[in-house]
C-alpha cells in the first residue's frame, strides 16, 4: 500500500514536468529562428548582495539584448523581485541592459514579478500583453511557456543558455523545477491565485 501511494507521487509530481515539457517543444527558438513579436519578457533570476545580476540572471538580460538587436523585440519587459527596499531586481535588470546598449525608452520594468506565474499573469492584466517571447534558461522554459500561454499571453521562449553551468547547479534546477511545476499547474487550473495588481499600464496603446 506505502509503495502504490509513493509510485502515486512520483507520478503526480513528474507529470506535470512532462507535458509542459512535450507542449514547449515547438514553442522553444533561439535568437535567430523566433518568430518576431513586439515585447520579450524577461524573468527575474536573483542579485547579488552588491545588487547587480547573478550570472544567471545576466544570461537573460543578455539573451534579451540579441534579440532586441536582431530587430527580433520592440520592446523589453523586465519582470522581478521589489517587495523590499533594497532589492531592486527589475532595476538592476534595466542597468544591466542599458549597459549592453540597449535604449532606456525601450525598457518596461515589472515590479511584482515574484514568481513565474505573476509575471505571466501581469503581462496580460497589467502591461496588456497578448504575446511574447519569454527569455530564461531552458530548464524554466517549459514552465514559463505552459503558464504564460494558459493565462492567456501566446508566448513562445528562447533559451537564454549562455555559458556551460555547473553539473551541481543544473541537477538542482531540473529537480527544483518538478516541484515547481506541479504548482505552476495547480495554480493555472485548479487555485487561480490573483498577484499583486494595480492600475494597467499597458505598453502599447490598443
Amino acid at each position: 500500500m506505502l509503495l502504490k501511494v509513493f509510485l502515486i507521487l512520483i507520478i503526480i509530481t513528474i507529470l506535470p514536468r512532462f507535458i509542459t515539457f512535450w507542449y514547449a517543444r515547438n514553442r522553444t527558438h533561439t535568437v535567430e529562428t523566433t518568430p518576431a513579436q513586439r515585447v520579450a519578457i524577461v524573468f527575474g533570476a536573483g542579485l547579488w548582495r552588491d545588487g547587480t545580476p547573478t550570472p544567471v540572471l545576466k544570461d537573460r538580460i543578455t539573451t534579451a539584448a540579441d534579440l532586441y538587436f536582431n530587430n527580433k523585440v520592440e520592446k523589453l519587459l523586465m519582470s522581478g523581485d521589489n517587495r523590499f527596499v533594497d532589492y531592486n531586481e527589475p532595476g538592476a535588470m534595466r542597468d544591466y541592459a542599458v549597459q549592453l546598449g540597449v535604449p532606456a525608452e525601450d525598457i518596461v520594468l515589472d515590479y511584482a514579478g515574484r514568481r513565474t506565474y505573476d509575471t505571466c499573469y501581469r503581462a496580460g492584466y497589467i502591461f496588456g500583453l497578448r504575446e511574447a517571447i519569454l527569455v530564461t534558461q531552458q530548464f524554466h522554459l517549459p514552465r514559463a511557456i505552459y503558464t504564460c500561454n494558459k493565462l492567456g499571453v501566446t508566448a513562445s521562449g528562447v533559451g537564454a543558455n549562455n555559458r556551460t553551468y555547473s553539473r551541481r547547479d543544473y541537477l538542482y534546477w531540473q529537480i527544483r523545477e518538478l516541484p515547481a511545476t506541479l504548482v505552476a499547474f495547480l495554480q493555472v487550473h485548479i487555485t487561480h491565485p490573483v498577484p499583486v495588481l494595480g492600475d494597467p499600464e499597458p505598453i502599447f496603446e490598443p
